[in-house]
C-alpha cells in the first residue's frame, strides 16, 4: 500500500501538533510524508525549534491524506489566499481532509468544514461557526472524510484514529504500543471542565489578546469566504 500524507507548515505553527501526528504516520507501512510549505526555506515554529519544508504548493503531489497544524500561525493562514487555494485543490482528491488544534480554523477558511462537524482546542471552538461548521468537544472528532483533532496533545489521538480508519485497528494499536502511548498525566487540568477554577482564570487572561486576535483574523476570512459564495 502506498499513501501520501501531506502536512501544511507554516510560520508560528505548534510543533507539537505537527510532529506528533508526523511520529505516528512515519510508521505507517508504505506512507510517503511530505511537509509542505510555499518554499523550501527554514520555516520557524512557535518554539525553539525550525522546521524545513520537503516540498512546495508547486510540487507536492495529490495526497490520500492532507493536514493542518494550529498554532499562533493559523490566524494569517485563515487569510492566506495561497494556503487556502492549495488546501482547496488537494481536497478535491483526498481521501481524507484532516486538522489538529486550530488547523480546522483553517479548513473552515478554505470552504471545507461547512456542514461538517469539527472539533479545535477548547479556547477556539467559538470560531468554527463562522465557517459553518457544526462545533465538536471531542478530542478526535470524525464525520465523514473530515477528522479533526483537539488542542496539541489530541495530534496523536487523532493521527492513531485516522491510522484505524486508513490501513486498520491492528496496525493503529501496534503503533500505539512501539511509541509507548500510555499518557498517564500528572494533573488533572488538561480540559477547562477539570482544571481548576483559578488555572482557568489564568489561561483565560494570558490568552485573551491572542483570542481577539484571532476573533478579528476569523471575523475578514469568514467574510471572504460568505462574498465568495456569494458571487459564485
Amino acid at each position: 500500500m502506498s499513501l501520501q500524507i501531506g502536512l501544511l507548515i507554516f510560520p508560528k505553527l505548534t510543533q507539537l501538533d505537527l510532529t506528533g501526528p508526523v511520529q505516528v504516520f512515519s510508521s505507517v507501512p508504505g506512507a510517503k510524508l511530505h511537509l509542505v510549505w510555499k518554499r523550501i526555506e527554514p520555516v520557524p515554529s512557535d518554539s525553539v525549534l525550525t522546521l524545513t519544508p520537503t516540498t512546495t504548493f508547486a510540487d507536492c503531489p495529490p495526497c490520500d491524506v492532507v493536514c493542518v497544524p494550529g498554532g499562533a500561525g493559523t490566524d494569517d493562514m485563515v487569510n492566506d489566499e495561497e494556503v487556502l487555494a492549495f488546501l482547496r485543490r488537494q481536497a478535491e482528491s483526498a481521501r481524507y481532509i484532516t486538522s489538529v488544534c486550530t488547523g480546522s480554523l483553517v479548513l473552515g477558511a478554505a470552504g471545507l468544514l461547512a456542514g461538517y462537524r469539527a472539533a479545535t482546542h477548547w479556547n477556539a471552538r467559538d470560531h468554527l461557526a463562522a465557517f459553518g461548521a457544526i462545533v465538536s468537544d471531542e478530542r478526535v472528532c470524525v464525520d465523514r472524510n473530515r477528522v479533526t483533532g483537539g488542542g496539541v496533545t489530541a495530534g496523536i489521538d487523532f493521527a492513531l484514529t485516522l491510522v484505524s480508519h486508513l490501513v486498520d485497528r491492528k496496525t493503529a494499536e501496534a503503533i500505539q504500543l512501539r511509541l509507548e502511548y500510555n499518557p498517564a498525566p500528572p494533573f488533572n487540568s488538561g480540559s477547562p471542565e477539570t482544571a481548576p477554577k483559578e488555572v482557568l482564570a489564568l489561561i483565560n487572561e494570558r490568552m485573551a489578546p491572542f483570542k481577539a486576535r484571532r476573533a478579528e483574523a476569523v471575523a475578514r476570512a469568514a467574510a471572504r469566504l460568505n462574498a465568495g459564495a456569494a458571487t459564485a
